[in-house]
């Protein structure tokens, strides 16, 4: 056995350093390419957008509120974007299928398309309907099934492209009081990976990227339940630690890169690659550890208040924002998540 793992061994590294080699070999060009976000008017979107732009792309953003694609727009367009904004909900079909339409009809292509919409409603399973479980399928995976239907077929007919899957560590490891967020994440990690290698066979190079936590801003716009001012309170400052976290802009280069050379996964961070490492190897200590959590740091469940879904900003708290939630104040404040409420102090 041991000899048999010897020889195992010098061929694993002797692929990996092919499959480097080739990856060196074939780059991909971003400039003059037509690049979709879904999602793109704020957060990781919007910073993936500068990215992509300052790669030289043509940008393409969408997402449901008119004011801050509006705001996007003119922050892409003032750094030398070539810019398309438009509102479009990606859990209707037939607005996610026109908007591959609507893209390809103003620039002639569509290159690479990036998944990224999402919607996080956080809280004890206890205070979660039925329909809070839907939407985020509806946001998570039925949206980028809509979009890569649609954007696969001009693809082929173009001789390729790339598909760039946000999804997110709770994609493959169940975290307490996520459930609906989770599940839907889960379903989205199933979809991109079993379309990658379908679509490889038309040049169109599928990346499953699964965030650990990301330093975005995003927290003040999430939705909590339950004891809303614990969740937000909790959640906003977790997100804010940088030994656990990654700041929007560092991620957003590790996705473009990842798209670039086609990878076919990113797990970014190495917390996120403990934890799934850990899950996988130790599934059980792992739900233990989970449950532990449940039990000794977690808001409980509340009345019938809790059932109310409030943001972020609706949930504020002496300690969030505050110091302790400095790096995640300042990346609202950057990346669009500010909206028509008070900017975090």
């Amino acid at each position: 056995m041991k000899k048999k793992l010897a020889a195992f061994v010098p061929m694993l590294g002797g692929a990996a350093l092919a499959a480097r080699r080739l990856r060196r070999r074939e780059p991909y060009d971003f400039r003059d390419n037509v690049v979709l976000i879904t999602g793109g008017s704020r957060g990781l979107g919007l910073v993936l957008a500068r990215q992509f732009a300052a790669e030289g792309a043509r940008i393409a953003i969408i997402a449901r509120h008119a004011p801050e694609l509006e705001r996007a727009r003119q922050d892409l367009e003032e750094r030398g974007a070539d810019v398309l904004a438009f509102q479009c909900d990606v859990r209707d079909r037939e607005q996610a299928q026109g908007a591959v339409e609507r893209v390809v009809d103003h620039f002639g292509a569509i290159d690479v398309l990036v998944n990224n919409a999402g919607v996080i409603v956080t809280g004890p399973v206890e205070h979660m309907t039925i329909e809070d479980f839907q939407e985020g399928l509806a946001v998570h995976t039925l949206g980028p099934l809509y979009t890569i239907m649609a954007a696969a077929a001009h693809m082929r007919r173009q001789g390729g492209g790339r598909i760039v899957n946000i999804t997110s560590i709770g994609g493959s490891v169940a975290v307490p009081h996520l459930a609906a967020y989770c599940m839907s994440k889960f379903a989205a990690v199933g979809l991109s990976d079993s379309v990658r290698a379908e679509l490889a066979k038309d040049n169109i190079k599928v990346t499953t990227v699964r965030p650990g936590l990301m330093r975005t801003g995003s927290p003040f716009n999430a939705y909590f339940k339950g004891q809303h001012r614990q969740e937000f309170t909790l959640f906003v400052i977790i997100s804010s630690v940088p030994l656990i976290t990654i700041d929007a802009r560092r991620a957003a280069h590790q996705i473009v890169e990842a798209c670039r050379r086609g990878d076919r996964e990113l797990t970014m961070t190495l917390a996120a690659r403990v934890l799934e490492l850990a899950n996988m190897l130790f599934p059980n200590l792992v739900g233990g550890v989970m449950a532990s959590i449940v039990r000794l740091l977690l808001p409980g469940p509340t009345d019938e208040q809790g059932d109310i879904e409030k943001t972020g900003w609706e949930s504020r708290t002496r300690l969030a924002p505050s110091p302790l939630t400095h790096f995640t104040n300042e990346a609202a404040l950057r990346n669009n998540e500010v909206g028509a409420h008070q900017p975090p102090a």
